[in-house]
Formats: C-alpha cells, structure tokens, sequence
C-alpha cells in the first residue's frame, strides 16, 4: 500500500507501488476495538477510509483525517502462507488491487471478499524488511537459498556468512557485525593475518541448508584438480565497512544438491539474482549461479535455469565483447529467446553488476541486468523459452544448485575442473516467478547497499 505521492491531504488515492520503504508506504494500526482498527499513514497522519461510505463493490480507498468511523475500521482476516485481507467494518468487504493489476500504480478499492490473491496483504514489520529476501518474501516469492560473502540477505539474519580455511587446517565461520548487517571482515583478518586462507563454504541465510560447499571438499567431492577461493584476493566496501569477495578464478566452484530442501525443480516457477563484478570474467564455461544437475552432468535441454554472467558468445554472432547476462538452461548459454544473438542485450562492463533470471517453467524467462551501485533494472529478454536447437518447455530443472561453473562440473566421475573466472558477492534462488516490482524492490536495496 502506497498513499500516492507522498500526498497529505484527505481524499489522496492510496494505490500499489513497488516497496521502497518510505513513510508513505509505512501504517500503524490503531485498535478500535471488537478486532477492527484504523490504518494511519506515517507521513500524514490520516488513515485508510473506504471514499463516502460507499458499500459498493469498487468503491475508492483513500485516506483521510481520523474520524474514527466504521468506514475507516478494518479487520484481519486469514489467508494461506502468513497474508492476511482486510474487511471494512462498514461494508465487510475486503481491500483489493483493482482487475488484480500488477503495475506501479494500481487502484486499490473494495471489493467483496473472494479470497483472490489480490485481496491478500502481507505485514511486514517497518525497520525489519528491507533485505534482498525480505523484499522477495513480501511478493510471494520465498527465497530457498541465500548466500553472500559481504552481508545479511535478511534484515534480521544474525548467523554466519561463511567459513574460511586457514594454512594449518583450522577454521573460523565469518559472521556479521550487527543483526541484517555487513561481514565481519576484522575476524577474518585477524584470524588469517600471516598466512593465507581460502573460502570452504558459503552458508544459506535462508534457513534451509543449502550451503554452498567448494567442489573437491569432503562434502562435495571433486575432480583431483578442484580447489577452493582464496579468502583475501578482493575486498571492497558495503556501506563503508569493509568485505570480501568470492573471487572465482578456473578450477574453482561450489555446489550443493537442493531437491529436497526447498529448490524448485522439474517445472516449477523460480527466480535468482545475483551481484557480480563486470571486471573479472572471461569466456571459459561457466560462470553460473542457480539452478543445476543433481548429477553434475550435463543432461539435456531444461536440466539447468542458471545466471551466466561472463564474455562467451556460445551460438556465434554475438554484437560487441561483453561480458553478458545470459541464461545457462543446459545446451547452451541463451542471451535471449533462442539460439540467434538478441538485439536488446548489452554488456555490463561496470565494477559491480546485479543479474537476474526469472523461469515460469512451462513459457516464459526474463533476463534482467543493471550496475548494481545505482539506476533501474534493464530487461534484456522478458518471453517465450527457447524452442531450438532443443525444446526448453517444459523445464527439466533437477534442483542442485551451483555457483562458478557449469553443470556438468566436476564430479570425480567426469575429472573435469571449471573453466570460468569471475566474482560472486551475494546472490538469491527463490521458489515462484517474481513480480518485476519485486525485481525493482530488491535492486533498490542492492543500489541502497552501498558497493564500493
């Protein structure tokens, strides 16, 4: 809910916006009593009120002065996974995004209570959303795994980040300073002062454990030549603490099998994101991160829904050198809807980069990217999946997860090593196909982050 532009007279339309956590878009429930309360507007101090106490089906939401009537009282009532609709005293119909509109800007009216999706809100507490998986969370779109070496993907994540490996063999988990806040950089500084220490794993904020171990380690078993990232090869700034970074170079990735831990698979819709660097890559296969085989082997066409992000040009007839975001759906990295070079895509050459993907499962992919310090996302493909030189509807997707390289790497069966370069900072798998509000919503908190 969002009282349209910042407005603070009565009468001012109250629509949907893409959340940006401003004060218009901030409400304190105030008890009236027998379960119903009044919705104040942080900016203004005025509440939500049904437009003349109108009990018709469409009738405008505004706000206006609190005059404690029953046509500005709202009860909570119940829907599936944690939302929540809200029924006017009044009229007791319930609060709704008109024609089930998904734009910036859509009229919220009343509606009789049906039960539909636009009807259903969810609360989220103020100070305590504004995180890459908070923001995809409140759109419906749960994250499943979440990883980072340089922050909390939750406002509240209060856990470790990631684990560091020291010469001699001892460990030491990284956490962060503060709950929803930066890596503990001084830990790993102190405990790898003199020596030198690589990144074992990277843990899951998201509560499902799907860490991310390096492939060739006891947990994930790799070809003889497979190694983990140096700990200390990049560090940075997030919000003006220091960081590092996972600094993928060839022979090294991570990986974990997630297919009974939440990761979609087969065709079931998903989204990812992640922030990458557009000055450490190269045309080695694959820079990835997402969805992959549970048998590291490259399976056919559908097996993977993963970020590519690097300069290869896999069909030919590629416009400039990179490097790209692309999708890795296994047969091929696609830069579009099919095996001929898409106009719209661009390179991203900047420091840092944010990536997204998005697969419905059955007809539909975007490919998304932008600089990841500030301005919107640019969509470089938002259509139907390939269907040559092999058919990718419906998705095959087997639920592993894989980060800095193909799918068909590096089992000890297979021998192989990854043969890709590039940077990971923090990156997100999410069960269901986000709103491209949400996909705003979570660039703004990237941009917000402060990468330097």
């Amino acid at each position: 809910l969002d009282v349209y532009n910042f407005s603070t007279a009565d009468g001012a339309d109250v629509v949907q916006w893409s959340r940006t956590n401003a004060d218009n878009q901030q409400f304190q429930f105030v008890d009236s009593g027998g379960g119903y309360y009044r919705i104040k507007a942080r900016h203004s101090g005025k509440v939500i009120d049904v437009s003349s106490w109108s009990t018709a089906d469409g009738a405008a939401i505004h706000q206006w002065t609190d005059h404690g009537g029953a046509n500005q009282q709202f009860r909570l009532a119940d829907s599936d996974s944690g939302y929540v609709r809200l029924i006017n005293r009044n009229s007791n119909k319930a609060v709704e995004v008109q024609n089930a509109a998904t734009n910036d800007g859509g009229n919220v009216v009343q509606y009789s209570d049906w039960g539909g999706s636009n009807q259903q809100w969810q609360l989220v507490r103020v100070d305590g959303g504004s995180g890459p998986c908070d923001i995809y969370g409140a759109g419906g779109t749960p994250c499943v795994a979440a990883h980072s070496t340089t922050r909390a993907l939750y406002s509240a994540y209060n856990g470790d980040l990631y684990q560091v490996r020291r010469s001699d063999n001892t460990t030491r988990n990284i956490g962060v300073l503060t709950p929803g806040g930066v890596a503990d950089a001084a830990a790993q500084d102190s405990f790898c002062a003199n020596t030198t220490c690589v990144i074992t794993v990277l843990f899951d904020q998201s509560g499902r454990g799907n860490d991310l171990w390096y492939q060739g380690s006891s947990v994930v078993p790799g070809s003889p030549q497979s190694r983990p990232a140096a700990a200390t090869t990049e560090s940075l700034t997030v919000g003006g603490s220091k960081a590092y970074s996972l600094y993928i170079n060839p022979g090294t990735s991570y990986w974990r099998d997630g297919h009974l831990t939440g990761v979609p698979t087969g065709s079931e819709p998903e989204g990812m994101y992640m922030v990458t660097s557009g000055t450490h890559v190269n045309s080695g296969c694959c820079f990835d991160y997402g969805n992959s085989e549970t048998t590291r082997k490259a399976d056919g066409p559908g097996a993977m829904d993963a970020i590519y992000f690097g300069t290869s040009c896999w069909f030919g007839g590629c416009s400039g050198t990179g490097p790209w975001v692309q999708a890795d759906l296994e047969w091929g990295l696609f830069p579009g809807g099919s095996s001929t070079w898409n106009p719209n895509q661009q390179a991203f050459p900047s420091k840092f980069v944010t990536a997204t993907l998005k697969n419905n499962g059955t007809s539909r992919f975007a490919i998304k990217g932008s600089n990841a310090q500030a301005g919107s996302l640019n969509t470089l493909w938002d259509g139907a999946l390939p269907d040559e030189p092999n058919v990718y509807s419906p998705m095959k997707k087997q639920g592993a997860i894989v980060l800095g390289s193909g799918g068909d790497c590096c089992s000890p069966e297979v021998g192989n090593i990854n043969d890709s370069a590039g940077t990971f900072y923090e990156g997100a798998i999410v069960s269901g196909y986000p709103s491209d509000a949400t996909e705003n919503a979570v660039q703004a908190s990237i941009a917000a982050a402060g990468y330097r």
